[in-house]
């Protein structure tokens, strides 16, 4: 083929390429583009020729000032560079998004090495970026032994737990997760993703009371390039992460007031601006909460909206904590202790009897976190078939002291009416003071309060009898 024929299909040649390609002149213009180009970013031809190449905002873009001109310009012009450079980088899109491109950098000089421009191409990484959410995420679940999600219950009050969730994640409407620290809020949430329809869509999650307000609105909206000290990219926040998917607050109850208002209008208008940017961006993100606190009672304290309660409370699932679900400990014991003898090639088969009991008696203030956290500490420890009471951890043991009541049932082990008969006496003895009453029982606190629970005993009738 001539070279006036090559001219011709010159263009042609070009539109076929699937990455996005532009040209740009000495001066920082662009002169040319492909179609590829305005289907990533946006822009027309009409638009992106004749404006700097600047206008994608480009977050890997290094410049340097040119002493003869006494202008700031792009240090692939500079002397002494090298002639390609390619990154994974960040560009703007005509809507406001940014979009994760890998960027190829080649400069162009004629035969006296003089600068002709710059010949960019973009490739679409989005995807690849997703990838890497999906990957993250899976490599969180791999080794869980699976009972619905990952999470592990056959009682009745987790298999109302388990309905509610296929039922939220039938709906888009927000989803708040209640319940006491440890009682796998997370899981559910996890739960809610993988049975809901945007299963396929990222799954983005950040802890609101693991940072600090400046940092959390970053990680929540993105910031721009050069919004805050030390911003020397910009970055994408995790709501525009989530888009097409569902995002999950942990804690937000300590979500600081003054970014429940920017949070308020995410949820109520679907667009956000990020930290040091004027551009909105929209997104298509499903909200799902959860918190280990009573909102209502901050509503009051005027430290949390009470129009964003409303707006994240459509659909409350509440986690029971361990001590109202003890039927599902044994299942938690062999699950944990599958998966620990999977992990170091220990064979333990599980716990004995009396450990067992302790496990059914004890408060767990802690829940499932706390059990299993003890049982790791016993998996090394042990060095038997079976785990005893003396390989757990000490604050379990010393809340179960073997029951002796001196100056009531020294001798014999109290059956279950003179254990109650017992108790009352020494609340009476104390006059209500539980901590005095464990002293007089030669038991502990939590085991006088465990107690009270298990046989139903008022302190207040008890005294007033």
């Amino acid at each position: 083929m001539k070279e006036h024929d090559m001219n011709i299909f010159w263009k042609k040649i070009v539109n076929t390429i699937n990455d996005g390609l532009m040209f740009i002149g000495p001066e920082g213009r662009i002169i040319m583009v492909n179609k590829a180009f305005e289907t990533l970013t946006g822009y027309g031809a009409n638009q992106a020729v004749g404006m700097p190449c600047t206008m994608l905002g480009c977050d890997a873009c290094e410049r340097f000032m040119q002493t003869s001109t006494n202008t700031i310009w792009c240090k692939l012009f500079e002397p002494g560079q090298q002639d390609m450079k390619k990154c994974r980088c960040l560009i703007r899109r005509n809507d406001g998004c940014f979009l994760p491109v890998l960027k190829n950098a080649a400069v162009l000089r004629d035969e006296n090495q003089a600068v002709m421009g710059v010949v960019e191409t973009l490739t679409d990484i989005s995807e690849l970026a997703k990838l890497d959410e999906k990957v993250h995420l899976l490599s969180r679940q791999y080794d869980r032994d699976e009972d619905f999600c990952g999470i592990v219950g056959r009682s009745r009050t987790m298999r109302q737990v388990f309905d509610m969730v296929k039922k939220a994640a039938e709906s888009t409407a927000p989803v708040i997760i209640l319940g006491e620290s440890g009682t796998g809020k997370e899981l559910v949430a996890n739960a809610i993703h993988l049975c809901g329809a945007r299963k396929n869509g990222p799954f983005v999650q950040l802890n609101c009371a693991a940072l600090n307000e400046a940092v959390l609105e970053s990680e929540l909206f993105g910031h721009a390039k050069g919004a805050f000290t030390g911003a020397f990219t910009s970055r994408i926040g995790r709501f525009e992460a989530a888009n097409q998917g569902d995002i999950f607050l942990d804690e937000i109850g300590d979500i600081p007031i003054s970014l429940q208002t920017k949070l308020l209008r995410v949820l109520e208008y679907g667009r956000f601006e990020r930290v040091g940017d004027m551009t909105p961006i929209r997104t298509d993100a499903r909200i799902i909460t959860a918190t280990n606190k009573n909102l209502e009672d901050l509503i009051r304290q005027e430290k949390f909206r009470q129009d964003l309660f409303f707006r994240i409370n459509v659909i409350p699932i509440h986690l029971p904590p361990l001590r109202e679900r003890k039927q599902d400990i044994p299942l938690l014991i062999t699950t944990f202790l599958q998966r620990l003898n999977t992990k170091t090639g220990k064979a333990i088969k599980g716990v004995d009897n009396q450990t067992l009991n302790l496990f059914m008696d004890y408060p767990w203030p802690g829940n499932i976190r706390e059990l299993k956290n003890a049982l790791e500490y016993a998996f090394v420890v042990a060095d038997t078939t079976f785990i005893g009471r003396h390989h757990l951890p000490r604050h379990l043991t010393d809340d179960n002291i073997p029951d002796q009541a001196p100056g009531f049932l020294r001798d014999t082990p109290p059956s279950v009416p003179d254990e109650k008969t017992a108790l009352i006496q020494a609340l009476k003895q104390a006059n209500g003071n539980q901590t005095q009453a464990a002293r007089l029982l030669n038991i502990t606190r939590v085991t006088v309060w465990n107690r009270m629970k298990k046989h139903g005993i008022d302190l207040k009738r008890v005294l007033s009898a």
